[in-house]
């Protein structure tokens, strides 16, 4: 008994996304794709932002930032999910434990403060056209983001520090595919409800505020649309739309999960799927799809690597 209990606080096992064998099979074919699919769909967004000349104002240098994000992010939780697929038991350390507790609130925070500026970025070359290269200037994109990554680190240690002391002698199955606040809450031996309501304020406060500051900022861009010709609400909404579609997809479901003070468990393993691996996957189509400029700067580097290839040989 002792020895079951010493074992309990040393590692967890995460339950996954179901107990049926067929069923996670087919889960490591689908997630293993959309892995491979997200890490090189990104990473083709940073190459090419990174070694083309013609992309550089501050809407692809945020760009570039989130498709960074976005691999990290979905390599906090996919690979320890994928690999859970094709074992009994789909274990993980306690430092493992945490470390993927602060990742998941490090870079899914990040993400949501470079959102955040990109829908500044949109509204002032949207509304202020003729002030844009002074509010936008390289000095303030970088300090932008540097508050994203700063402001992601602050959250994410006021996320992990109380969990991560809080005591565990008890039962060590967690009903989730990846190591979350109030999945482990509920393991504790311990009063929780104070760290419960932190969560809330931390996660839930920054999800629905930043999620309110993004709808709020695009109601403004439409509002002063008024009188503006078919083309020109074309040439808005072209641009701005691939911007709300993220937002809508990240936002909506992690507001959903982190805003309510309990819930069920199970209802919330399946709703972050979408704001864990879907919007990170489908982020490089969403801006590539319907920019020009994107797509045509990834085939010049597409094509510099065959040249180059070629040349080698």
């Amino acid at each position: 008994m002792s020895q079951t209990m010493d074992r309990s606080m040393k590692e967890f096992i995460l339950l996954g996304l179901s107990e049926n064998q067929g069923v996670q099979k087919i889960y490591f074919v689908v997630f293993l794709i959309f892995y491979i699919l997200t890490v090189s769909g990104n990473l083709l967004i940073v190459l090419t932002v990174k070694s083309s000349q013609h992309l550089n104002c501050p809407m692809y240098f945020f760009l570039c930032h989130l498709s960074f994000v976005d691999v990290c992010y979905s390599s906090v939780t996919a690979p320890q999910m994928i690999s859970g697929f094709m074992v009994e038991n789909n274990t993980i350390s306690f430092a493992g434990c945490i470390g993927q507790l602060f990742g998941l609130h490090f870079f899914g925070c990040t993400e949501t403060f470079i959102l955040t500026a990109m829908a500044y970025d949109r509204y002032v070359a949207i509304c202020r056209p003729l002030h844009y290269p002074v509010l936008m200037s390289h000095c303030l994109c970088g300090r932008m983001v540097g508050v994203s990554w700063a402001g992601g680190f602050l959250h994410s240690t006021l996320q992990t520090l109380p969990t991560a002391f809080l005591p565990f002698c008890g039962p060590n199955k967690v009903p989730h595919y990846f190591c979350d606040v109030r999945p482990l809450l509920r393991l504790a031996c311990a009063d929780t409800r104070a760290e419960g309501l932190a969560a809330v304020a931390n996660s839930g406060v920054i999800s629905l505020s930043c999620f309110l500051i993004l709808v709020t900022s695009y109601v403004v861009i439409l509002v002063s649309l008024r009188g503006q010709t078919l083309v020109g609400w074309h040439k808005v909404l072209s641009t701005c739309g691939s911007h709300i579609t993220v937002v809508i997809l990240f936002l909506g479901p992690s507001t959903f999960v982190y805003i309510r003070p309990s819930g069920d468990l199970s209802e919330d393993r399946s709703v972050a799927l979408f704001y864990t691996l879907i919007p990170p996957m489908l982020n490089p189509l969403i801006y590539t799809l319907r920019n020009r400029e994107v797509k045509g700067a990834m085939r010049k580097l597409c094509r510099r690597r065959v040249g180059s290839k070629n040349g080698k040989g």
